[in-house]
């Protein structure tokens, strides 16, 4: 397995300090709220995403935040990859106007990336 240079040694306490953020993270920007009626979710960078210009840009950092973290925790670039790939597809489809709204309401980039992370680490405990 190859791991990034820029991850450190951490302890299972700052492992799940790290993932207990990230989940905190996910669900703010992605499923804090339901549309009433409905069982649809959004969070923090669906709301964002109405500020024109800036707001998907902070949506980009606050992602880019949770990238950070994955590398620290010694992610393979592979998974990496595929996780830059979630976010480049929700930034860039996101800055349409109202069809990017629309979108952001169903492509939860930090939630799927979470998923990515927690299964890695998962098939890492088995080994």
């Amino acid at each position: 397995m190859t791991t990034f240079a820029a991850a450190a040694p951490f302890d299972l306490a700052d492992q799940a300090r790290r993932l207990a953020r990230l989940r905190q993270l996910a669900r703010i920007m992605d499923t804090a709220l339901r549309i009433p009626g409905t069982r649809i979710r959004f969070g923090a960078d669906s709301a964002l995403g109405l500020i024109p210009g800036a707001g998907d840009v902070i949506g980009l950092g606050i992602s880019l935040f949770a990238f950070t973290e994955a590398v620290r925790l010694g992610v393979p670039p592979r998974l990496l990859a595929r996780m830059i790939g979630n976010i480049a597809i929700d930034t860039g489809l996101g800055t349409i106007p109202v069809a990017g709204d629309i979108f952001d309401l169903f492509f939860k980039s930090n939630t799927r990336n979470l998923k990515l992370l927690l299964e890695h680490l998962e098939r890492e405990t088995k080994m």
